[in-house]
């Protein structure tokens, strides 16, 4: 920032605005006698954030209608995509098959993808896909 920048703000910030440009505004108001509020609590004005809408692209899906997804790694993107998936959408039948499903989630937590996919009820596998997921019958046939 040039000097002259930074003394407007911090001149701006003596006399209690956030910038050298509200200061300048405020006094330009004040000159021609103009009443204004500035930063008033009650004029705060709440928003929502609009909604997101984002789509998966399953890795295999079986004739069974059971979902696969396949993960060597199982970043915290996709354990959040997928938590919300199975929110959203209980009625899919989305399993893990993982590289190594006793690596921990960080180099911090105790938490393995196997106990994440436990504590979801979300059934999982490590590198292969069981027989008895391929031999299941649809679940319409169940």
């Amino acid at each position: 920032m040039k000097r002259k920048q930074v003394n407007a703000r911090a001149r701006a910030i003596k006399h209690g605005y956030r910038s050298g440009l509200e200061e300048a505004i405020a006094k330009q108001l004040q000159e021609n006698n103009i009443t204004f509020e500035y930063e008033n609590k009650a004029n705060t004005v709440k928003y929502t954030i609009p909604l997101s809408i984002h789509s998966y692209l399953p890795d295999i899906k079986l004739p069974n209608g059971i979902i696969v997804e396949t993960k060597g790694r199982f970043v915290l993107a996709d354990r959040k995509k997928h938590k919300l998936i199975k929110e959203q959408f209980p009625e899919l039948d989305i399993r893990f098959v993982f590289s190594n499903s006793n690596t921990r989630i960080s180099k911090k937590s105790k938490t393995t993808y196997a106990s994440w996919c436990d504590n979801l009820g979300i059934p999982y596998a490590d590198k292969v896909i069981p027989q008895s997921w391929l031999e299941e019958p649809p679940k319409d046939q169940q």
